[in-house]
């Protein structure tokens, strides 16, 4: 199969402001190679088997020299693979895209640029700033506060409204030199992560803003400067109005932490998304292959000797289907078995291979499997060959041992490993150190565990339990509740019926903790 790269511009941050064409292509990746600034939750929409590699560049950060990354485009290409190179806006704005193109080029490799939104026009629309305007502004220019010098600043006091990338690490510099040609009282925004969560916007003029900011870096912002920013206070007040004026949705105004497996797309997050809520995504759980295939492959040789096939979750599926694909067999390979699960999302992931499950407890815990299994009219376990496909580590050891003291030969084999990631995703530490949140939410006791050691990673634990003190802590069921209390003292919230929406529905109902006075 011949190589392709696909240049793309991830735009100013989740799938929203994704372009179709971006999503699509990002969907069939083989490779993505995406810069720092790019939202990480746009990787989830690609494949699980799609490999994600960061080469972003920040500044005063150490990173990948640009002749390297177009290497690695150039290498993955040759190696006939689909390649996206993630870029955070547009990859024509300041992208440095043509050196990547110039190095395809020159290797005879195809190439394509996709669109994305640049925060120079998203942040002034989302801070409420027409950038232009028939009395205010009859034009605007867009420039970069890296290199100040090259820039011929008379001829830019002329333009009524400037948007200026990168620039606040610069801001000193660049007020002086605007200052020189502007007058000292020409209105200014900043605008800090834009289309987010935490967006924040700052106004003043270029004589006080300085003053107005808080310590810090503000990166990454946009600058916007002229009579247009006049227009952000009233807008902003409309806005918020006619925010007001809408139906309240169940979860409007929560803002809610996710704990999820890295790379893998959060049903959840949409969920709480279309009900109102403000969402910031932490991945807790790590999913690799198990420490050797040897034993999963063996089982699917000898399929044909079980009677039962048991999935309690969608990576167990996942990792099934996988090996299956790599013996050359399908679904067809399973028409001699009967199938239990455990769960909605497990079944939804087992039907998507076109197979319906032909046991799935009413209560979506593994321990209500076994009262399924009695519950079969004339049904006798003794005997029974069972496989489990679960993580390495183990789980669901209840299960196992029910079975097997009903006579069922069962054999647990390792299809996945799931371990704590190496580092806390950025944007969610600083939520959870500003208390910025108002539930985090627990799907199973791993993310309970790995959500605390990746927090121990920062600070010490008294410390990091004062961050979250106010905060409701949402749990999925009995066993992660049961986690829960062990590691955090507590559970504000459980789902009564064991399920993303159920949970979803018990932090609507559930009021906010009352703050404790430690």
């Amino acid at each position: 199969m011949q190589g392709k790269v696909f240049i793309v511009g991830a735009g100013i941050g989740g799938a929203d402001y994704l372009t179709v064409r971006a999503r699509d292509v990002i969907a069939k990746a083989e490779v993505i190679i995406c810069d720092a600034l790019v939202d990480r939750q746009l990787l989830d929409l690609a494949s699980p088997n799609c490999d994600r590699l960061i080469a972003g560049k920040r500044g005063g950060q150490e990173s990948i020299k640009q002749a390297e990354i177009n290497q690695m485009l150039v290498d993955h290409c040759l190696q006939g693979k689909q390649v996206v190179r993630l870029k955070s806006g547009d990859p024509w704005i300041f992208g440095r895209s043509l050196p990547e193109i110039f190095a395809l080029k020159e290797a005879n490799c195809e190439w394509e640029v996709v669109a994305g939104i640049s925060s120079a026009i998203a942040a002034p629309m989302l801070a409420g700033i027409p950038l232009t305007e028939v009395d205010a502004s009859s034009c605007f220019a867009v420039m970069t506060g890296h290199d100040l010098d090259r820039l011929p600043w008379e001829a830019i006091a002329q333009i009524p409204t400037l948007v200026i990338l990168m620039g606040t690490n610069n801001l000193a510099s660049l007020l002086a030199k605007l200052q020189a040609g502007k007058s000292a009282d020409t209105e200014i925004a900043i605008v800090r992560w834009c289309g987010r969560v935490d967006q924040q916007v700052w106004t003043g003029t270029l004589a006080d803003i300085q003053s107005k900011l808080p310590d810090g870096s503000l990166s990454p912002s946009v600058i916007i400067i002229g009579a247009v920013v006049k227009f952000h206070a009233e807008l902003a007040a409309m806005t918020a109005n006619k925010d007001l004026a809408k139906k309240k949705l169940a979860l409007q105004d929560k803002t809610i932490l996710v704990t999820r497996a890295a790379g893998q797309a959060s049903q959840f997050t949409d969920l709480l998304l279309s009900q109102g809520a403000k969402v910031i995504e932490m991945p807790t759980l790590a999913i690799a292959p198990p420490s050797s295939w040897e034993a999963l492959d063996q089982a699917i040789a000898d399929l044909s000797s079980y009677d039962w096939l048991i999935l309690t979750s969608a990576n167990a599926v996942e990792s099934l289907f996988g090996r299956l694909q790599k013996s050359s067999k399908d679904s067809r390979a399973l028409h001699g078995l009967k199938v239990a699960v455990v769960g909605r999302k497990t079944s939804d992931a087992l039907i998507n291979y076109g197979i319906i499950p032909d046991l799935v407890p009413t209560d979506f815990v593994a321990d209500a499997l076994v009262d399924e299994f009695l519950a079969i009219p004339d049904y006798e376990l003794t005997g029974k060959k069972m496989l489990f496909p679960r993580v390495e580590s183990g789980g669901r050891e209840i299960l196992v041992e029910q079975l097997q003291q009903h006579g069922v030969i069962i054999e647990a084999i390792a299809a996945y490993e799931s371990g704590c990631p190496e580092v806390i995703d950025p944007d969610a530490l600083v939520a959870i150190q500003n208390q910025k949140l108002d539930v985090i939410t627990f799907a199973s006791s791993k993310t309970v565990k790995h959500f605390c050691q990746l927090l121990d990673r920062v600070a010490s634990r008294e410390v990091w339990r004062a961050w979250i003190q106010n905060v409701q802590i949402a749990s999925i069921g009995p066993q992660t509740s049961k986690t829960c209390h062990e590691l955090l003292g507590r559970v504000d919230c459980e789902a009564v019926e064991y399920t993303l929406e159920g949970l979803a529905k018990a932090i609507a109902n559930t009021p906010p903790p009352n703050p404790k006075i430690e």
